[in-house]
């Protein structure tokens, strides 16, 4: 297959409270705004956020939303920092693996965000 881009489209409950939350707080470029969904530019791709999702107060578990959304970064402590500022709570702020470090927060639906700073490329 000879793709164009990847998208991930995340249907979500509190809608408003999720799209200000990726422009404001994880200041994701808008590519498109409509009624029902908006689509931010990611690196090689998009996230759009749409109605019709089902929220949690909590971390939804593997069985209520099997994807995680990971954004990789350069440096994970000054992410973590300029997400702290903004409001951001983390519930994991470096947690070490052989392959990288990550740091652990969750939208206001619930859905698991992680920040990864890499070690090995390849994952």
């Amino acid at each position: 297959m000879n793709f164009k881009e990847f998208g991930v489209i995340l249907f979500v409950d509190r809608y408003q409270k999720c799209i200000h939350f990726y422009k404001e707080v994880l200041q994701l470029e808008v590519r498109n705004e409509e009624d029902s969904l908006v689509t931010y530019n990611i690196p090689s791709g998009y996230l759009m956020v749409e109605k019709g999702g089902v929220g949690s107060e909590s971390e939804k578990d593997r069985s209520q939303n099997p994807v995680v959304l990971r954004f990789n970064v350069n440096s994970l402590e000054t992410e973590v920092m300029k997400l702290e500022k903004r409001g951001v709570n983390f519930y994991q702020k470096r947690l070490a693996f052989d392959w990288g470090t990550i740091a652990v927060f969750q939208d206001p639906d619930g859905n698991r965000i992680e920040l990864g700073e890499m070690t090995r490329v390849n994952c």
